[in-house]
């Protein structure tokens, strides 16, 4: 047997609590000092591991992030609570959500990240976004089988329209999101898009018509 494959074999793997300490300060860092400022050095140290106990888990920086973002998603980040505006509420308000500030700051560094390392952006794309888009997605199906949709809304323009108008105000017009803000823009320009009419008027809103 090949000499290099027989200590591989044997190579101790980084798992449970350990590795869960080292997806946590890889998160920390990645919030404090931005994706570039982010190096395995810089993981080691915040966790209390060796650079050669990293590079044994993870290849690279960015197999590394991709790791601690998808560790760190909510197993009931898009919870039922029967209407589509509750729904949106507790998916994007609160912790987790589009007004808590880690992660607001963890999405920054994302965002130029993306920008910056294709091996990154690729690994982000199928391995984390898909499956948050899925889960936004699953906000509108439940929407629909509920009969609160109009029929010719199209699920690929609204579902991640909310995230869209409010991080564009967040790192465009520099305006820090809170519950205010997403409840408004669910309000006035989220419900009123999607909504049947007769949905929209016992509610209060003020549906935009198709005609």
């Amino acid at each position: 047997m090949n000499l290099a494959k027989a200590l591989g074999k044997h190579r101790p793997r980084v798992e449970g609590d350990r590795e869960l300490e080292i997806l946590e300060a890889t998160l920390a860092i990645l919030a404090e000092a931005g994706y570039d400022r982010l190096t395995m050095d810089a993981v080691a140290t915040r966790a209390k591991a060796s650079k050669a106990t990293l590079y044994r888990r993870w290849s690279s920086k960015a197999n590394l992030v991709i790791d601690a973002l998808t560790n760190s998603k909510e197993p009931h980040e898009f919870p039922d609570t029967g209407t589509l505006r509750g729904d949106l509420q507790a998916a994007f308000c609160g912790m987790g959500g589009l007004t808590d500030p880690t992660e607001l700051a963890v999405f920054s560094s994302v965002i130029t990240a993306i920008g910056r390392d294709p091996e990154f952006a690729e690994q982000f794309r199928v391995h984390f976004l898909t499956d948050k888009l899925e889960g936004s997605r699953g906000i509108w199906e439940r929407a629909r089988a509920r009969g609160e949709l109009r029929a010719d809304v199209d699920l690929d323009l609204i579902a991640p329209a909310l995230a869209g108008i409010v991080l564009h105000r967040v790192f465009v017009m520099g305006q820090l999101p809170d519950e205010d803000l997403i409840t408004r823009v669910i309000d006035q320009i989220i419900l009123p898009a999607a909504l049947r009419p007769e949905i929209a008027a016992g509610s209060g809103i003020h549906s935009i018509s198709k005609d």
